[in-house]
Formats: structure tokens, sequence, C-alpha cells
């Protein structure tokens, strides 16, 4: 059976961290900074209407030469992300994360946020269903494995 991504949310928690659109850009560093992640999410009223990572960060604010200090999440953040459920698989949401080049995903329920998802915890899901698949076929090999 395919892992889930409440699964991997059960594993890893549900905390994600958010600023509005109206916060500096440096502001929405700060925080990453903080708690050492690569995005936030941006709400409005617990309504996720975009996300900021540090690829916008880059792309957007140093190469155009704007000042963090200045600049608005709003105006740089990758409004209406993508986002994927609880009952998306692993497998999917690592298609999604490849052929769209995203690292980060807002898992959403019901309009609610109810955490996000990493590509790190995808390979770390992945990794860890294909350990459970060698140990079984190990046990197997060897006989250890009663009738099923």
């Amino acid at each position: 059976m395919a892992t889930s991504v409440k699964q991997v949310l059960e594993q890893k928690g549900t905390t994600f961290h958010a600023v509005r659109q109206t916060d500096s850009v440096f502001d929405a560093l700060s925080l990453m900074a903080q708690f050492d992640i690569g995005c936030v999410l941006v709400t409005e009223n617990e309504r996720l209407i975009g996300i900021f990572t540090e690829r916008d960060y880059a792309r957007k604010v140093v190469l155009k030469g704007l000042m963090s200090r200045d600049a608005r999440v709003g105006d740089l953040m990758t409004a209406n992300p993508c986002t994927v459920t609880p009952a998306s698989t692993v497998d999917e949401v690592m298609h999604t994360m490849t052929e769209n080049r995203f690292r980060h995903l807002p898992v959403v329920q019901h309009g609610k946020i109810i955490g996000i998802v990493t590509i790190g915890d995808m390979v770390k899901s992945l990794v860890s269903q294909q350990q459970h698949t060698i140990k079984h076929l190990e046990s197997y090999i060897a006989g250890d494995l009663a009738a099923e």
C-alpha cells in the first residue's frame, strides 16, 4: 500500500510557518532563518494565498537589486501555489514536485492548511519504504516469514 501525505505528516508533524503578504521580505527571511526552513506560507485570514521560498528571494530580490527590508512578500510570493491533500500518495507528490520543480508543497484539506511537505520528506519516506521492502524480502528468502 502506498504511503500517504497524512502518514508523512503523522511522522514529521504538522507545524508550518506563515506570514502576511504585507510583511517585509526581511521579516519572512528572519522567520525562515530562525526555524531553519526553506519557505513560509503566505496567508490571509488563515487562508493560503501564496508561498515564499528561498528561490523567490534569490531570483526576485537579489538579482533585481531590491532591498529585503523594503520589498513586501506579496509582491514576490508565488500566488495560488499548487497544493496536495492528506490523501495524496508520496508517489503522486514526488511526480508533482519533479514535474514542476517544487521543493515545498502545502497540504490543504477543505480549504484549511494542514501542514507542508518537502522533497526531503518525500525522499525520507521512499527510503523507509525501500528499507522495509528489503527487510521483508530478506526474511522471505531466509524462510523467516510465516505463511501469509
